[in-house]
């Protein structure tokens, strides 16, 4: 047998059993408002207030200005809570659609964004017992590690969605 046909008889042979599934291919978002996911609309939020949670950090740093010191602790709070309300519905998401719970790559981004919403919640809950004190030296810590970790778990949620189009409205309706 040639070259070509060899690879063509190993590639007939090499199938996914997963990608088989007849729902497979399902990817739809199920928690959608006029087609557009909900899910994808509130991970900006706890991905913007992250970022400011280490900005107002490094402000407070370097002016000594109370003001970032608290603009830091209600920036913690709105970015845990709004994370978590991204997480129920990525959760449901998650669970709901077979296409989208079938991907090993799906439930490393659930595992991720979970251990993220572990991070942003130690982060306020730290500043909770003296938002000043809890500045320097770990609360900036703290803000950067979970800068870090939202670009990791962001990373992995923009190739579920740009690489395998997960979550995104087929029907095209507004």
């Amino acid at each position: 047998m040639s070259d070509r046909t060899q690879e063509k008889v190993a590639e007939e042979r090499l199938v996914d059993p997963v990608e088989q599934h007849p729902k497979f291919h399902r990817l739809e978002s199920r928690i959608a408002l006029a087609g557009h996911p909900i899910h994808a609309m509130l991970v900006a939020f706890p991905i913007a207030l992250t970022v400011c949670v280490l900005g107002a950090d490094a402000f407070y740093w370097w002016t000594g200005d109370v003001f970032w010191a608290r603009a830091g602790l209600w920036a913690a709070g709105m970015a845990f809570l709004f994370g978590v309300l991204a997480g129920l519905t990525g959760t449901v998401e998650l669970l709901s659609v077979p296409g989208i719970r079938q991907r090993a790559a799906s439930w490393t981004h659930f595992i991720i964004a979970v251990m993220l919403l572990s991070i942003l919640g130690m982060n306020w809950g730290y500043r909770l017992l003296g938002f000043e004190q809890a500045v320097l030296p770990y609360g900036i810590m703290i803000s950067a590690f979970a800068v870090v970790f939202t670009g990791f778990t962001g990373w992995h949620g923009g190739k579920l969605v740009f690489e395998y189009q997960i979550g995104v409205s087929s029907s095209g309706s507004s």
